[in-house]
């Protein structure tokens, strides 16, 4: 966020002349020494911001920080299952049926994720390479559309700009001349209002003078 104290207020920057740096550090110098006595007198000041809660998760979460915490690999999902089976092995063991039936799920699973495999490979194999080339004439007639609407942006801004400087230059010199007439008003005042107290001065002196 842009500071108040370097932020310049460019309603009239082709007429007001630019401050000199001295000009500007004298200006933030007396930004500063206000603001920072407005801030130690202030009768309601800004409270502080109020402690952090503490943050409170399931034993799931619990669980999955600690893992990342110990740098410990992810293990969701068990892909074993997507991998061809070994062959079943030949001990008497292996002809339990229920052994039979979980190789053979499993078996079942390996094969149709393969078969889904190899189709997606053949797919890519044939298409990939037009569909990779497709996508980036796509991406590329966006950046194009992004382009010349960056450069429309631009178009109108330098418009705007043209014309506000247009603007403040037909008008710059009557902005000085009640500039200097504002000026002129203002000392007029002050010295009308020094002559006052001085004539209220010598009247009271003679009004001494005569007592």
């Amino acid at each position: 966020m842009t500071s108040i104290r370097t932020t310049v207020h460019e309603s009239l920057p082709y007429v007001d002349p630019e401050p000199t740096p001295a000009e500007r550090a004298a200006a933030e110098s007396l930004i500063a020494a206000e603001a920072s006595t407005s801030s130690s007198t202030s009768p309601n000041p800004k409270p502080t911001l109020p402690p952090l809660r503490t943050p409170t998760f399931s034993p799931l979460m619990t669980a999955e920080l600690s893992r990342i915490e110990s740098k410990q690999p992810l293990q969701a999902i068990d892909l074993s299952r997507y991998e061809a089976p070994p062959s079943p092995p030949s001990s008497p063991s292996a002809t339990n049926p229920r052994t039979l039936e979980s190789s053979l799920r499993r078996a079942y699973t390996a094969s149709t994720y393969l078969r889904g495999r190899q189709a997606h490979l053949q797919l890519l194999d044939a298409y990939g390479k037009n569909a990779w080339l497709v996508g980036n004439w796509q991406l590329e007639a966006e950046v194009q559309a992004l382009e010349r609407d960056l450069a429309a942006s631009k178009r109108e801004i330098d418009l705007v700009n043209i014309q506000r400087r247009r603007l403040q230059d037909d008008v710059g010199g009557e902005l000085r001349g009640l500039d200097d007439t504002w000026k002129r008003g203002v000392s007029r005042v002050l010295e009308t209002e020094i002559a006052t107290e001085q004539l209220r001065q010598q009247v009271l002196e003679k009004q001494r003078g005569g007592g």
